[in-house]
């Protein structure tokens, strides 16, 4: 018998590049995936998960390498893709619904005007992104729940993990950023990012190199001046000055340590006596990512 074609796993991998860097993009992306889902122990035997596409470059490579992992054996869980339709001008309504229908990806479509609500309420030059994203996060709990998924599933990668953090840094006075797995605030789901180790560069390459039909965020997108930009530009500079200072700086968020920091909420300064164990950095396994 013959061995099937990697590119036959499923509809979304069909026409795939056959270039040795192509390949090697790909088995890379697949192994950071497969790395946290296991690391931050994701997978729930027999769950559904409700994987939001917004049609952007992240969130399509997520799902094609969600249904790898799930043609691999790797991952027990049933995918369903959900798109939020939030009623910006000009978003195109048929593009996701074709294209997962063509795909033969299980989905739901999801219509709701956030973006009216948005722009009544954010005032002239603030930026929307804050109410966008709380509003939309209602809606997709609510489909989950309706679906009988325990869990939804979203396309934020290492960078955008990386200037959340720094985000947080400069404007919000807090060591935080998005984590990789979280429980809702109603206790009933979880949330999941499975792209935590994957740098935007690669989600840009995959996405375009199979030629998915990607959509821009002209909600957000239209606006000049956002601190995520601003960010970005930032790490931007200190990448062109010293390649792989993105990296370094994401395995940080992985190798805390408290007794190193001010935060006596989180270690017992008060407590801390002459001869204590010092902490061993050694102890902690970092993962060697790219």
């Amino acid at each position: 018998m013959d061995t099937p074609d990697l590119d036959d796993i499923h509809p979304l991998f069909h026409g795939a590049p056959s270039t040795t860097e192509f390949k090697k993009l790909r088995k890379r992306i697949v192994r950071y995936v497969r790395d946290a889902i296991e690391q931050y122990g994701m997978i729930e035997r027999d769950a559904r998960w409700l994987v939001c596409l917004s049609g952007g470059k992240d969130s399509y490579t997520l799902l094609a390498v969600l249904y790898e992992l799930k043609w691999r054996g790797l991952l027990p869980v049933d995918l369903l893709a959900c798109n939020l339709d939030q009623g910006q001008p000009g978003f195109p309504s048929t593009v996701l619904p074709k294209f997962l229908e063509d795909m033969g990806v299980p989905h739901r479509i999801e219509y709701q005007d956030t973006y009216s609500v948005v722009v009544d309420k954010i005032p002239q030059g603030r930026t929307y992104c804050s109410l966008c994203s709380r509003l939309r996060r209602g809606h997709l709990y609510r489909i989950a729940r309706e679906e009988g998924c325990s869990a939804i599933v979203l396309g934020h990668h290492r960078d955008d993990m990386l200037e959340t953090f720094f985000m947080n840094l400069f404007h919000g006075g807090r060591l935080a950023t998005m984590p990789p797995k979280l429980v809702n605030e109603e206790g009933d789901l979880f949330v999941y990012r499975p792209l935590a180790f994957v740098a935007e560069e690669d989600c840009e390459k995959f996405a375009r190199s199979m030629n998915y039909p990607i959509i821009p965020c002209d909600l957000c997108g239209s606006q000049d001046g956002l601190q995520r930009q601003q960010v970005k530009q930032i790490l931007d500079g200190w990448e062109k000055n010293r390649p792989g200072r993105r990296q370094v700086m994401f395995r940080s968020l992985m190798n805390i340590r408290p007794s190193h920091m001010l935060d006596d909420r989180i270690f017992d300064f008060k407590g801390l006596e002459l001869g204590s164990a010092e902490f061993d950095e050694n102890s902690i396994d970092i993962p060697k990512l790219r």
